[in-house]
């Protein structure tokens, strides 16, 4: 069985990750910016007892992560699994985004992930063993407004695990992206809070967009278990999309030219929600939620 640190077990598909290894029975230690007032994770693996380790974590802060990461390694003494899912979204057009908000953003959901992958990277290069997983989105390759701050940290982290892959072949420790479409999450459900006095019309649009989706729910038990299956297949694959719609997502915007899907996003209403509903397959329009006949 592996040890597994996971970051941002609070809720969401961190806490159903954290929930998966452990039931698999696999060492698992949960992290999070405050234990004390995000309770679930530890009262759930308590009930079940499943072993499953809570402590403090915040990936935002160097010192959080060294002293997190060494005090995980003095009681375990390894670690074979990272999973980086700690992350934190922004719904908003650019010039309505404060720098303070773009920068949490890339704090988090990049500089976070980056602060563990070098926490771990020394000792599994050293014991030729290992496993890192960075939780990212579809957005880390499709970006549309409102959400372009987030795409942009989810790319970057795309970016630097594909470069931390090629560094950590060559010593046997093996690295994977996973990619969910719209799950249902707290920060799925968050995409839906629009304020009545924007200029731009996307931040509307996609939250009538999320509300679709979720109207069919995708569980975060469904990230998990490929997080799992990953860990637990031995896979080399990098990419793993999951979720409805995913794979097809990033490729329908791979095949499209720059230029006519910046136009389909930057239509008037009408435009846009007839197209995004001839795509999707179901209505997405306010007061006319649900799927197709």
């Amino acid at each position: 069985m592996a040890c597994v640190l996971i970051t941002g077990t609070s809720k969401g598909i961190g806490l159903a990750t954290a929930l998966a290894f452990g039931r698999a029975g696999h060492r698992v230690f949960a992290t999070m910016r405050d234990p004390v007032r995000c309770w679930e994770l530890g009262e759930m693996a308590a009930r079940e007892g499943l072993p499953v380790h809570v402590s403090a974590m915040d990936v935002d802060s160097d010192e959080s992560v060294a002293d997190g990461y060494r005090a995980i390694v003095d009681e375990a003494g390894a670690i074979d699994v990272l999973v980086n899912n700690a992350g934190i979204a922004a719904a908003g057009a650019v010039e309505e985004l404060s720098m303070a908000e773009i920068k949490a953003v890339m704090e988090t959901n990049y500089f976070g992930a980056v602060r563990c992958m070098k926490a771990v990277a020394p000792a599994m290069r050293e014991r030729r063993s290992g496993c890192v997983i960075n939780v990212t989105s579809i957005a880390g390759q499709v970006s549309t407004s409102p959400l372009g701050v987030y795409a942009a940290s989810k790319f970057a982290l795309e970016a630097v695990s594909e470069a931390f892959a090629q560094e950590m072949k060559m010593f046997g420790v093996r690295v994977a992206i996973v990619q969910p479409g719209i799950i249902d999450t707290p920060m799925a459900h968050g995409i839906g809070d629009v304020g009545d006095d924007s200029p731009y019309p996307q931040r509307r649009r996609f939250a009538h967009l999320f509300a679709s989706a979720l109207q069919t729910p995708t569980p975060p038990s469904l990230v998990a278990e490929k997080i799992l299956e990953i860990v637990e297949s031995g896979t080399w694959r990098l990419r793993h999309p999951v979720g409805p719609n995913a794979a097809a997502t990033m490729a329908g915007r791979r095949a499209t030219p720059d230029e006519e899907y910046i136009a389909l996003h930057g239509a008037d209403d009408e435009t846009w929600y007839s197209v995004m509903e001839a795509q999707l397959g179901r209505v997405i329009r306010p007061g006319k939620i649900g799927n197709r006949d």
